[in-house]
């Protein structure tokens, strides 16, 4: 017992002998505690070894306050790439009637897209174009870019690259209240125009617009042909786009006859617009099934 009494004395006289102390000669330091042994203590408590100190430049540096990390960066751009993907998601329910895009094989954010225009001076057009949004894309001012890839005669377009004027619609891009529909639904409204604003010059196609304003049947013509033309270049199909088109076969006009006899395609009331809001997925797939059986059906008679 006297021996244990003794060690616990002399274990607490160790104890106040050691005491913390502040390292204040580097800041990064600042508060954190050290613990300095006498030689009586050394032998029994660990050393804990201060952390390196390098020069600034040095592979060992610290990284400075504020700098994002290179995963940040990659969670960063990963969620723009999921929004992405939810906006092309609800395109499903909210894409303009006559507008198609789909997503090219290689670029998540490049988009190959037609317009099929059905009423006004181009009707009949046949218009693609390719949908391609920046990097940083969907935040504040990143205006995604539409280029025709088919001629369009028209004030919104530039007449050598085929550039929609997005910027001159929308200004200011907000990422709260623009998403790839608004986009798709300007993209189609222009052909529909029937009138233009004063501000000429910021019109892509200054020389359609003065024809326009000056001589609208000269204007007619140049739409017709281009139209005309659109038409010609149905089955031209850019090479990586993932819109091709191809000639029409039997299957194709049995599909256009079963159609005509469900929905009424011949009835004068019923416009292109009208009979797309009546088509549903599911009887387009029944219609497309049914056609497929009736081609393999007359090709055996044959």
């Amino acid at each position: 017992l006297t021996v244990l009494h003794a060690r616990d004395k002399a274990e607490r006289l160790s104890h106040s002998r050691t005491h913390l102390w502040y390292n204040t000669r580097n800041p990064t330091d600042h508060q954190v505690p050290r613990i300095q042994n006498t030689p009586s203590t050394m032998s029994r408590m660990p050393i804990t070894p201060s952390p390196s100190r390098t020069s600034p430049g040095t592979s060992g540096s610290r990284r400075r306050p504020g700098q994002p990390t290179p995963s940040s960066m990659d969670r960063e751009q990963a969620m723009r790439d999921y929004k992405l993907t939810i906006e092309y998601k609800h395109l499903k329910q909210h894409c303009p009637v006559g507008v198609y895009l789909l997503p090219s094989f290689d670029d998540i954010r490049l988009f190959h897209g037609v317009v099929f225009v059905r009423r006004g001076m181009f009707t009949n057009g046949v218009f693609k174009f390719e949908l391609r949004c920046p990097l940083k894309y969907n935040d504040a001012g990143t205006h995604p870019t539409v280029k025709f890839t088919s001629y369009v005669y028209n004030p919104h377009v530039h007449p050598t690259t085929g550039e929609v004027d997005i910027k001159r619609e929308y200004p200011r891009w907000d990422s709260n209240r623009h998403f790839l529909t608004t986009v798709l639904t300007y993209v189609k409204r222009i052909f529909y125009t029937r009138e233009y604003q004063d501000e000429d010059d910021k019109y892509p196609n200054q020389e359609a617009l003065k024809l326009y304003k000056t001589d609208l049947e000269g204007f007619r013509r140049r739409v017709a042909e281009c139209v005309r033309e659109s038409q010609k270049g149905v089955y031209l199909n850019e090479n990586g786009s993932t819109i091709k088109f191809t000639k029409e076969e039997k299957v194709h006009e049995i599909l256009r006859d079963l159609m005509k006899q469900r929905y009424g395609a011949n009835d004068d009331k019923m416009n292109a617009d009208d009979i797309a809001r009546v088509v549903t997925r599911e009887e387009t797939l029944e219609l497309i099934k049914q056609a497929r059986s009736l081609s393999m059906a007359r090709n055996s008679e044959e």
